[in-house]
C-alpha cells in the first residue's frame, strides 16, 4: 500500500507519467525514494534510465512536499558528502540500487568487498558502477 501511495505521488509530479513512476519504483524501493528526496540525493534520481540532473533536482523539490518523510531524515543536511547514510551501512544503500539496476549478488559482492562500509552512497555507488564496467 505504501508503494502505490509513492507510485500516485510521483505520477502527480510535473512531467512523470506512469512508465517513469514505475521505473523510478524499480530503481528505488519507497524507503530508499523518500530518503533520496529527504537528502536532497539527486545522484541517486539520475541512476534511473530518463532521469538528468535537472528533472532529478526537480523531482526532489517537488516530492519533498508530497512524500512523507520521517522527521529525522529531514534534518540531513543537503550536500554533505562526506556523511554516511542514514542507515550506518552505506554498502547496504550501495547493494540495494546495484540490485535495483539488475546487477546480480555475484557481481555486487565482488564490488562490495573493496569498498568501505561508510562514507557518501553517491560516491561509493560511482565507484562501484565503475568497478563493474571495467570488469572487476
Amino acid at each position: 500500500m505504501a508503494e502505490r501511495r509513492v507510485f500516485e505521488s510521483l505520477i502527480s509530479a510535473h512531467g512523470v507519467g506512469p512508465a517513469l513512476g514505475l521505473a523510478i519504483l524499480s530503481v528505488h524501493g519507497p524507503d530508499a525514494l523518500r530518503r533520496a528526496v529527504a537528502e536532497d540525493d539527486v545522484a541517486a534520481l539520475c541512476l534511473v534510465p530518463g532521469v538528468g540532473k535537472k528533472t532529478a533536482a526537480r523531482l526532489v523539490m517537488e516530492l519533498k512536499s508530497k512524500l512523507d518523510l520521517p522527521e529525522g531524515e529531514i534534518a540531513v543536511p543537503s550536500g554533505d558528502s562526506g556523511q554516511a547514510s542514514a542507515s550506518g551501512d552505506s554498502r547496504a544503500d550501495v547493494r540495494t540500487a546495484l540490485e535495483g539496476l539488475g546487477y546480480g549478488a555475484d557481481e555486487i559482492h565482488a564490488v562490495l568487498v573493496d569498498l568501505p562500509t561508510e562514507g557518501d552512497v553517491g560516491g561509493l555507488l560511482k565507484d562501484a558502477l565503475r568497478r563493474l564496467a571495467s570488469g572487476v
